[in-house]
């Protein structure tokens, strides 16, 4: 005989409730917090506008149907359409996560808080052009600003203590989650229809790691994040319509999120939501490449110098190891072939080998064309990773969050160079008074690749100027970048 199950509806998981109250009530005060948005807006859009020259992520631009013109809809930058902002957050999530070279988020979970901007921009620029039409007035970007900053806040903070990896489950949930929340609040639903939103993006079906890991990583792993902030524009959307929501989806027992996919555990929470995650956001600002690879990268760079004045090459190597910490070597220690660019950047021997050999690291590197060259899978089965525990806890700890890297390259005749070691790569907090300059030089290249000198110009002269930029029309700022 079964049990009595009562059908009382229950009040909303705390959870989410936490989430609603945040996005609704929470004032950003942050100085710090609204620069550094400023500074990610622009190095995500230029992630996005580099990523338009690989045809691969180009043909998944533009509208569902062929032809489909919206009028008074989101535009995507660096392109001419004009689609629906379901659409247009898919595309603009897509081309911004295409190189793997936007902002990066470490913890027990790790992702890309600036993912959202897809979500985010998309919906902005719908509901002012359609404010505009209607005679009223726009947002303004630094509505666009605000809610990039509690994107990322709730994204981040939840990946603070909670391993959806170790589940099997793909980071791009809480891109849907934060993505669902903000943009719910961006289109003025009540309370209780953001609690039905965000309840939504928890009961959906979620994404599997699958296609991140050997032997089926591949290039969904580009456009996931800009499915999962597409998709959180569209729940948002019906919760404005009335649909309802699942109060307990986290907690119900059996069904709910919890039980289904999380081991029966709850999630656990280091601090409130404020604006700690912008503030301290990891940028990607030298090489397109997996996070937990970067300061590998910058020592193998050193290491490139190192050898020519040592008078030797990369086939005078016997050995190198990699001192790293666990995350790394969970996500991107990869021994074997590497059967696409997917593979390749996220397989850190690869991203050590290539700068080793060629004193450069770029989203080119990754195509078919460079991996041809057989130094580098020679290169890559003489390297070894070994967990350093120290690296691993100071990667958890909060005051620290470093991402440390040290490589040793012993030689043939038995000499070795001295280890090198980069313990903050060079978009980490610590590091943002030599970081800063190098991104707005990254954004400017950025520019470069699919505008005029005059057009480059003029969005510097905004994108450069907190003041201007926050107080500019998101429509009239997103129109700067049409084609």
């Amino acid at each position: 005989m079964s049990a009595h199950i009562s059908n009382v509806r229950p009040k909303a998981d705390k959870v989410i409730v936490d989430i609603v109250d945040y996005v609704m009530k929470y004032k950003i005060s942050s100085k710090v917090a609204y620069d550094t948005a400023r500074n990610c807006l622009i190095d995500t859009l230029g992630c996005g506008l580099e990523a338009l020259e690989y045809p691969a992520c180009k043909k998944l631009m533009g509208p569902v149907v062929p032809g489909t013109i919206v009028p008074n809809g989101a535009k995507v930058p660096g392109t001419q359409f004009q689609l629906d902002p379901i659409q247009a957050a898919f595309n603009i999530g897509a081309m911004i996560r295409w190189l793997d070279f936007n902002d990066t988020w470490l913890a027990a979970e790790w992702g890309h808080p600036s993912d959202n901007l897809g979500g985010i921009l998309a919906t902005a620029d719908w509901l002012s052009r359609n404010a505009v039409a209607a005679g009223k007035k726009p947002l303004k970007m630094k509505d666009v600003l605000t809610a990039m900053i509690k994107a990322h806040e709730i994204q981040g903070c939840i990946a603070l203590e909670n391993s959806f990896n170790k589940v099997g489950l793909d980071h791009v949930i809480l891109v849907k989650v934060a993505s669902t929340a903000v943009v719910a609040e961006m289109m003025g639903l009540s309370k209780e229809e953001i609690t039905n939103a965000v309840s939504l993006a928890w009961v959906d079906g979620q994404a599997l790691r699958t296609y991140r890991h050997a032997p089926n990583t591949g290039s969904r792993k580009s456009w996931a994040a800009g499915d999962a902030t597409s998709r959180a524009v569209r729940l948002a959307l019906m919760a404005k319509t009335g649909e309802m929501g699942y109060p307990s989806v986290l907690t119900a027992k059996t069904w709910g999120f919890y039980d289904v996919s999380f081991k029966g555990q709850p999630f656990k929470f280091q601090r409130p939501y404020a604006s700690y995650v912008m503030e301290n956001v990891l940028f990607k600002i030298s090489f397109p490449a997996e996070f937990h690879s970067q300061t590998a990268v910058e020592a193998a760079m050193t290491l490139h110098g190192q050898l020519a004045k040592a008078g030797k090459s990369v086939d005078d190597i016997k050995k190198i190891t990699i001192r790293t910490h666990e995350a790394c070597i969970r996500i991107i220690d990869k021994k074997g072939p590497l059967n696409n660019p997917a593979d390749r950047d996220h397989c850190i021997q690869y991203m050590v080998a290539v700068p080793l050999i060629f004193g450069r690291l770029t989203a080119g590197d990754y195509e078919d064309a460079i991996a041809a060259d057989k130094r580098i899978d020679a290169l890559r089965d003489k390297i070894e990773c070994v967990e350093d525990t120290s690296y691993t806890a100071d990667y958890h700890d909060p005051k620290k969050r470093s991402i440390a890297n040290a490589l040793t390259v012993e030689f043939k005749d038995g000499k070795k160079l001295k280890e090198v070691v980069v313990e903050y790569p060079i978009g980490h907090a610590r590091r943002r008074s030599d970081g800063i300059p190098l991104l707005v030089e990254k954004f400017k290249t950025n520019l470069a690749r699919q505008f005029a000198t005059k057009q480059q110009q003029a969005i510097l002269a905004v994108s450069l100027d907190q003041d201007k930029l926050e107080a500019m029309p998101v429509n009239e700022y997103v129109d700067m970048y049409v084609i």
